[in-house]
């Protein structure tokens, strides 16, 4: 008499659907891999120094993407942006070839995400202390 265990197919077929799904996922990280946040040069720190609140014009994005959104993932700037800050990104501001973390307001900052936004703040490194958000 044969003895099936319907339970362990289901588990084998979810485990190699498990580790597909992670390898693309890996995968597409490693293409993209040029796109992480590297601190603006000394050249293009703003003339009023750190420690003064400054007013910065870009766009709302991550520290994972940049401005390259893959348009193959089907989400919008916006959606993928606010994706990648829920699964541990950190929100960015890319102004022209600059790209700056942004620290504070993190609810204004998810309303802004991927729009083009004014921000105020304080420059302290490659992070803006942001004290106002503002989509353009």
């Amino acid at each position: 008499m044969k003895v099936t265990r319907p339970w362990f197919g289901i588990v084998t077929l979810s485990f190699a659907v498990a580790l597909a799904l992670a390898l693309v996922i890996g995968a597409l990280g490693t293409v993209r891999g040029g796109a992480e946040v590297s601190p603006p040069t000394q050249a293009s720190e703003p003339s009023a120094g750190p420690g003064r609140q400054q007013t910065y014009e870009g766009m709302v994005t991550d520290s994972r993407c940049g401005a390259k959104h893959q348009s193959s993932i089907g989400k919008t700037a916006t959606d993928c942006t606010r994706a990648c800050v829920h699964a541990g990104s950190q929100f960015a501001l890319v102004e022209g070839n600059n790209t700056y973390l942004l620290e504070g307001h993190p609810l204004e900052l998810k309303r802004a995400a991927g729009l083009r936004s004014t921000i105020t703040g304080t420059l302290r490194g490659n992070t803006i202390m942001v004290s106002s958000v503002a989509a353009i």
